[in-house]
């Protein structure tokens, strides 16, 4: 081989070579966002919510006393808070 066609080889495996090194360098760190001023959460609506979470824990408890355990359970609370949302 003259000196010119290793040359020409040479470089070119160093093309082929440095390929995969490119590619097997970490990704870079996402920035950071920006921090966002600060906001007061919105405020929640009070209708009703506490007699929600009262009758929800009644209910809870009715079906803990009966010993109701999945769909059972689900379809007796979903029909106790039906009730106790209704007045009378």
């Amino acid at each position: 081989m003259t000196v010119a066609s290793r040359a020409v080889t040479a470089a070119f495996a160093s093309l082929l070579l440095m390929g995969t090194a490119f590619a097997q360098t970490p990704a870079p760190a996402p920035a950071a966002p920006a921090p966002a001023a600060k906001t007061a959460p919105a405020p929640k609506s009070a209708t009703a919510k506490p007699e929600q979470s009262a009758a929800s824990k009644e209910c809870s408890t009715e079906a803990d006393a009966k010993g109701l355990h999945g769909k059972e359970r689900k379809k007796f609370r979903s029909e106790c808070k039906r009730k106790a949302g209704k007045p009378g």
